[in-house]
C-alpha cells in the first residue's frame, strides 16, 4: 500500500460515476408519485411501473424510456404547477437523466438545473419559510436545516441529490463547488433524523464527500469509511452499488488494495438481481468490473 502518493484531485470530476448512478436508482422511485395521472381504481400502475423499472437489468431499455417521463412531468406541471409530489419527481427524474445519460455537458447543465430549480419549488411549497433557500447565506440555511423535522426528509433530500447533481454538472467553476457544504448539511440532517431514507443513501453522499480529498488537504477517510459501512449494512448488502462507491473512494484514496479487491469481489460475484435493486446493482457490476480491470494500473 502506497500511503506516500497522493491521488489527483478532481473535486467532482472523480464522483460523476457515483452520483449518475445514485441518482437514477432514488428518482426512479420518484415515479411512484406520478399515480395522480391514473383514475382511482388503476393508481397502482404507477406504483407497478417504478418497481419494473428499478428490477430492469438494461439501463440502455431505461434510458431509451425517461424521456417521455420528463415531457409527461413537465406537462403535468404547467397545469399543476404547486404539486409537491410533482416537483420532486420531476427533480429527481431530470437530475437524473442528464447525469446517467447526457454527455453534452450544456444539456447537462440545462437539466440539472432544471432540476434544481424543481428542488427548489418543492421544498418552498412544502415550508414558505424555506422559499428561496438555494441562495440564502450560509448561517441562514444552516439555521432553516437545524430547524427540519422526520416529515421533512423527503423534499429535502430530493433538493440535496439536485444540489449535487448540478454541481457535478458544473465542475469546472469552483463558486459551484463551494455550494458541497450545503448538500453534505441536508445529508448530515436526514441521517440524523432518518439514516434508513432510501436504505442509507444520505451516508452514501457523506461517504463521497469525505473522500474527496486526501487527508493532507482536509479530507477525512475515516469519517467516509464509517459511512459507506453503514450504508451496505443499512441496505442489508443488496445495494452492491454502496461496495463500488466504498472501493472507489475510500480503498483508492488511502491505496488499500486489498480491501478494495475484497469489495470488487463481492460485487462481481453477487447476484445482481435483487427486487428493488437490480437496476443499480447491474450498474455497479459494470462499474466493478472496470475498477478490476485497473486496479493494477492505479495501486
Amino acid at each position: 500500500m502506497h500511503t506516500s502518493r497522493l491521488r489527483p484531485i478532481q473535486p467532482f470530476h472523480d464522483v460523476h460515476r457515483f452520483i449518475v448512478a445514485i441518482c437514477l436508482t432514488f428518482s426512479v422511485l420518484g415515479l411512484t408519485g406520478c399515480s395522480w395521472i391514473i383514475s382511482s381504481t388503476t393508481n397502482d400502475f404507477a406504483e407497478n411501473l417504478s418497481s419494473s423499472i428499478l428490477n430492469q437489468t438494461d439501463p440502455d431499455m431505461v434510458k431509451e424510456g425517461l424521456p417521455a417521463y420528463l415531457i409527461l412531468l413537465d406537462a403535468m406541471l404547467q397545469g399543476d404547477p404547486d404539486n409537491e409530489s410533482m416537483l420532486r419527481a420531476a427533480a429527481s427524474l431530470n437530475n437524473s437523466y442528464a447525469g446517467m445519460f447526457l454527455q453534452d455537458p450544456d444539456r447537462q447543465k440545462t437539466l440539472t438545473l432544471k432540476a434544481f430549480d424543481y428542488a427548489g419549488k418543492a421544498v418552498c411549497i412544502h415550508d414558505k419559510k424555506a422559499c428561496g433557500i438555494q441562495t440564502m447565506p450560509f448561517e441562514e440555511f444552516s439555521s432553516t436545516i437545524n430547524n427540519l423535522k422526520v416529515d421533512d426528509v423527503p423534499v429535502y433530500y430530493v433538493l440535496g441529490t439536485a444540489w449535487a447533481g448540478w454541481i457535478q454538472a458544473h465542475s469546472d467553476d469552483w463558486n459551484a463547488i463551494a455550494q458541497l457544504a450545503q448538500v453534505e448539511r441536508i445529508m448530515q440532517k436526514v441521517v440524523e433524523l432518518n439514516e434508513e431514507y432510501e436504505n442509507g443513501a444520505a451516508h452514501m453522499y457523506l461517504g463521497v464527500i469525505a473522500t474527496l480529498l486526501p487527508p493532507a488537504m482536509g479530507g477525512r477517510p475515516e469519517v467516509g469509511r464509517e459511512h459507506f459501512e453503514r450504508a451496505i449494512a443499512l441496505s442489508q448488502g443488496k445495494n452492491l452499488m454502496a461496495k463500488v462507491v466504498y472501493a472507489r473512494h475510500y480503498c483508492r484514496l488511502v491505496f488499500d488494495r486489498e480491501l478494495h479487491d475484497k469489495l470488487v469481489n463481492e460485487v462481481l460475484n453477487a447476484n445482481p438481481e435483487v427486487p428493488g435493486f437490480t437496476l443499480i446493482n447491474t450498474i455497479a457490476q459494470q462499474q466493478a468490473k472496470q475498477l478490476a480491470a485497473s486496479a493494477d494500473e492505479y495501486f
